[in-house]
């Protein structure tokens, strides 16, 4: 009964400090961030095509995924990707500058352990998962489709 009791009032604790959060705008800012993001994507890749015309769009894209990358890592590395982030939520998260954000964040927080132990062992702390995830996802479509 005393555990019963215990658990109550911690998940009363927990419910009053979660912040309140209001849906609609919160998906809103979500939806039109990530386009924002997205369209820059599409902007830079347009600039590069228009100044290299004879680039390859594979290769021109190549180039807006590593300008993306890099734009993400310095927004992140000065403290502006995380306001971001709090503003759009998941339209930050879900382009691949939120992939870009979470190796840059753990690398920038471990940086004081030294190089080796720091940044390189925790720098793969969130993405790691997603990694491994993918990887073994695409193994096993790869499987069904040779099959198939």
């Amino acid at each position: 009964m005393d555990d019963k009791k215990r658990n109550e009032a911690y998940n009363n604790y927990v419910k009053a400090k979660i912040p309140k959060t209001r849906p609609w705008p919160s998906l809103f800012n979500s939806f039109w961030i990530g386009g924002v993001i997205c369209c820059l994507g599409q902007g830079i890749n347009d600039l590069i095509m228009l100044a290299f015309p004879n680039m390859a769009e594979q290769t021109a894209w190549t180039y807006t995924l590593v300008a993306l990358i890099f734009l993400a890592s310095f927004l992140t590395g000065i403290g502006v990707y995380d306001r971001i982030g709090k503003f759009a939520g998941g339209g930050s998260i879900v382009p691949i500058t939120g992939f870009s954000n979470s190796i840059t964040s753990p690398a920038l927080e471990f940086k004081n352990e030294g190089i080796i132990y720091g940044m390189c062992v925790k720098m793969f702390t969130i993405a790691g998962p997603v990694i491994v995830i993918g990887i073994i996802a695409s193994i096993l479509v790869g499987l069904v489709y040779l099959f198939i």
